[in-house]
């Protein structure tokens, strides 16, 4: 019976050696792949949200990389050149930092002044960005404008007050 029991300990001890291999082989294939995705430039393919502040503040760091500001439409800053496609406009946020865009994309049917806005590229030497894709970002709500028969909803709850008797009944 104690040969039993002693070849029962070396068994286990030899599962548990092979589980804590295949842990530690398990670390090492993870660590092999996160050093391989580190090298290999992963940062060149990210694209960094950046307000204006954000951006004045990166100094050097901000030329050349990929970026989306974020931020609104200064009012009185919009300049629509004669060939249809280049907008020049500033976007702010709200601590007051601004940033002069130009983009050549069509802009979006809603883009106008006081709007928030989403501009991808990238800061220029010559003090301004050069967006190759501007977006409009907008709130979820609908309102359809001047709806004359739009309901107030404090009108349709004073018309079902008396809903409540007639259920019961």
């Amino acid at each position: 019976m104690g040969i039993v029991v002693r070849l029962d300990r070396e068994a286990i001890a030899i599962r548990a050696a092979r589980v804590s291999h295949r842990v530690l082989g398990a670390f090492v294939v993870a660590g092999i792949a996160f050093a391989v995705i580190a090298v290999s430039g992963i940062n060149k393919n990210l694209v960094y949200y950046w307000t204006p502040s954000d951006l004045r503040g990166a100094g050097d760091k901000a030329y050349g990389a990929t970026i989306r500001l974020g931020g609104l439409v200064k009012r009185g800053t919009l300049v629509k050149h004669p060939d249809g496609s280049t907008l020049e406009f500033d976007v702010i946020d709200r601590p007051g930092a601004a940033v002069h865009v130009v983009t050549h994309s069509v802009p979006p049917q809603m883009f106008r002044e006081g709007i928030g806005v989403v501009v991808e590229g990238t800061m220029t030497e010559a003090g301004h960005f050069e967006s190759r894709r501007l977006m409009v970002s907008h709130s979820n709500e609908y309102r359809a404008p001047g709806d004359p028969n739009r309901a107030d909803a404090k009108e349709l709850m004073k018309t079902t007050e008396g809903l409540k008797d007639e259920v019961k009944k």
